[in-house]
């Protein structure tokens, strides 16, 4: 990979706007190539390969969305932002209809566009990266876990570790983390992979043919059973079986679970001999089950036979910038099954599904692209698109109104000052629990963390 800074292409006719905005974005770091023509921007477009491009939407000779619409026809993807000093909104709604990320007018703030830059810089560099991620083969290291934060990579790590081992393995994690992902990436991982693997939710299943589910019956064994039908583990000789939500297993059958992890052996019901089977275990629960144990509802020597070999799938809201990945995934495939083309997830509607804490984990943003997906008409995913439960935890944050003082105006503080009192009261009041403050807040933990660096460039000066 290249250290080299971002290129932006910046095509603009008024000379002294386009010198002021090339020393900005050098201040910044970017690398700036400058045009002032649409055939002079076009042609640095395509020799240069830029990372962004700012243009003019009027030019001498022609437009911006021109050079846009050149560079689409020749199969080429940039982010673009529009600038003009004769914006409306029919011009913008066109703008962005072409393929335009973003839509400025004049007179410019240089840092919001300077602040426009960087999201979308962020943006197209996490996009590169699932795009890499996914041609990567099959058996390449993403193991078919979407995810580059710390606690996803780690995870990965440890399924080829415990991928080895025979042993029967316990999967903690909230609902919706994806622990059948985990447990079928454990199974494809080990020297299983070309044997079955067959999950089966414990808490589906009734309790009084749970026994008869699980290790098959015998002719006659009760009423009903007219012919011998073979069980889970018989059907998963050789290979894995998933037992989901294990803390609703029944105690009696916990005993007879405990003794096929030990001996190997299973009693279908109304036999009289046991059989062999060769299956491996995984276990997965978002249950404590430590307190379970406590509480009589689950068998300690069960426990501390699984417990050997744990992984813990992550929250969402702890795997930082995953979300993105996540959710452009989502979006890729959704859009496939509804038999739609490529889509995008507008600036404002990442920005949104970034600071949504998640309670439902993947299974909830899943849910919500899926529902963006099924409103969104045109190509671009916009928030309203998005689930109103989303949308309204991102409406209180920004509507909510601490008391002000009375009295004279410039007394008042800013809003920066007003975020920086608060978020400094909520970590003080959970005790520089960085987590929950987070949640309490609202937002994800990358969020929170660039706001306490933010302030602590502040104090530095």
């Amino acid at each position: 990979m290249t250290n080299k800074p971002p290129q932006i292409l910046l095509v603009e006719d008024d000379a002294s706007l386009r010198t002021l905005l090339a020393e900005e974005l050098e201040v910044d770091g970017y690398r700036v190539v400058c045009a002032a023509t649409a055939k002079e921007g076009l042609r640095s477009a395509l020799e240069t390969g830029p990372d962004l491009i700012v243009s003019d939407l009027r030019l001498p000779d022609g437009d911006g969305l021109g050079i846009l619409r050149e560079l689409q026809a020749e199969g080429q993807s940039v982010p673009f932002i529009i600038i003009t000093a004769f914006g409306t909104v029919d011009q913008a709604v066109e703008a962005l209809k072409a393929g335009a990320d973003d839509f400025l007018t004049k007179p410019l703030s240089t840092d919001h566009l300077r602040l426009k830059i960087r999201r979308l810089l962020a943006h197209a560099a996490i996009t590169s990266e699932l795009a890499r991620y996914k041609s990567q083969s099959p058996d390449d290291t993403s193991l078919g876990l979407v995810g580059e934060s710390r606690a996803m990579r780690q995870l990965r790590t440890d399924i080829k570790q415990v991928a080895r081992s025979h042993a029967a393995v316990l999967v903690n994690g909230e609902s919706g983390t994806g622990k059948e992902l985990v447990a079928r990436a454990i199974h494809h991982e080990s020297d299983r992979r070309e044997k079955p693997f067959i999950p089966v939710n414990c808490a589906g299943i009734p309790q009084e043919l749970m026994e008869s589910e699980f290790f098959g019956h015998e002719a006659g064994a009760f009423t009903g059973a007219k012919s011998a039908r073979q069980g889970l583990f018989a059907e998963a000789d050789g290979g894995t079986l998933l037992l989901d939500e294990i803390g609703e297993m029944p105690l009696a059958l916990q005993a007879k679970l405990l003794r096929v992890l030990q001996e190997g052996t299973i009693k279908p019901v109304g036999a009289d001999r046991e059989e062999t089977v060769d299956v491996r275990v995984i276990a997965a629960t978002h249950q404590d089950l430590v307190r379970s144990v406590e509480q009589g509802s689950f068998r300690e020597d069960l426990y501390y036979r699984l417990e050997t070999l744990t992984l813990v799938v992550p929250p969402l809201r702890e795997r930082d910038d995953d979300v993105d990945l996540l959710a452009m995934h989502f979006l890729r495939d959704s859009a496939k099954r509804h038999g739609r083309g490529f889509l995008q997830l507008s600036e404002v509607a990442a920005r949104i599904l970034a600071d949504y804490p998640f309670p439902g984990n993947v299974r909830e943003l899943a849910s919500a692209i899926e529902r963006a997906v099924t409103f969104c008409n045109g190509d671009l995913v916009l928030p309203e698109h998005l689930p109103a439960r989303i949308r309204k935890r991102q409406a209180e944050s920004a509507g909510a109104r601490p008391e002000l003082p009375v009295g004279n105006l410039a007394e008042w503080p800013t809003l920066e000052q007003l975020q920086q009192d608060y978020v400094g009261r909520v970590i003080d009041a959970v005790d520089g629990n960085k987590r929950r403050a987070a949640q309490i807040l609202g937002v994800n933990r990358r969020t929170l963390y660039r706001w306490l660096d933010t302030d602590k460039e502040q104090a530095d000066d």
